[in-house]
């Protein structure tokens, strides 16, 4: 199924949307308009897909510019209502500024492994602990069952930190294929922080992100917008 400016489905949700995980999640392939600010001003493409293997799923994100690359993506696996992550890398390079992250979940002994730079470090986790990845997916699931309180455990940096979100309200977002009235989220850092994190979630779309907007404490920004969108056979 092809979105497209000229065509939108207009029929897709008319009923309740689904709750169930399986149902939800489709595999697709998006592009997203990408904006950096990282002393200079410049634009690129995003690329999000979504596979499943067996009962595998796999979320990448691959960003690219004339002087940035970021590539990320998680591994995981469902389990009822819960994204367990199995696996999860993040690598970007900017000029002078490179970082690495390599993630392995072990569920059986609570633990997670970082592998990176042959220096690993292993650290415990409760369960639901989500990666800086995974927790979008985990909340795609949370609004489709109606739940208003948002918040993640993730591990992040060698430490667990907890990701509260605010839902502010519907918001219409216009985007390469389309205007979707989507459900607006600012991730809740404190009254005294200078980030600031927003995502819009279209339900329409089973609340995929269809915007993103980050602000950095230096005032660097970054941002995404959705510009097409294949869903492909599963």
């Amino acid at each position: 199924m092809r979105f497209s400016k000229l065509l939108i489905p207009t029929l897709l949700f008319i009923c309740a949307l689904p709750t169930q995980a399986s149902e939800l999640f489709k595999p697709y392939k998006a592009v997203y308009k990408a904006q950096w600010d990282i002393g200079i001003s410049f634009g690129g493409d995003a690329i999000s897909e979504l596979t499943r293997n067996g009962d595998r799923w796999k979320h990448t994100l691959n960003a690219t510019a004339l002087i940035a690359k970021v590539d990320e993506f998680t591994e995981f696996t469902l389990q009822d209502q819960n994204v367990l992550p199995q696996h999860y890398e993040y690598h970007r390079k900017v000029i002078g500024n490179n970082k690495n992250a390599v993630l392995q979940f072990n569920w059986s002994t609570g633990t997670v492994l970082n592998d990176i730079a042959k220096k690993p470090w292993t650290m415990n986790i409760p369960a639901g602990t989500q990666d800086k990845l995974s927790y979008q997916m985990q909340m795609r699931l949370d609004l489709a069952a109606g739940k208003k309180e948002l918040s993640y455990q993730v591990a992040d940096g060698g430490k667990i930190k907890t990701y509260p979100f605010i839902i502010v309200g519907m918001e219409t977002v216009s985007t390469g294929i389309g205007s979707f009235e989507a459900v607006k989220i600012q991730r809740d850092r404190g009254p005294d922080s200078n980030r600031e994190t927003f995502l819009w979630c279209a339900p329409e779309l089973g609340y995929m992100v269809v915007k993103l907007q980050q602000v950095e404490k230096s005032g660097k920004e970054y941002s995404l917008l959705i510009d097409k969108l294949d869903f492909m056979e599963p």
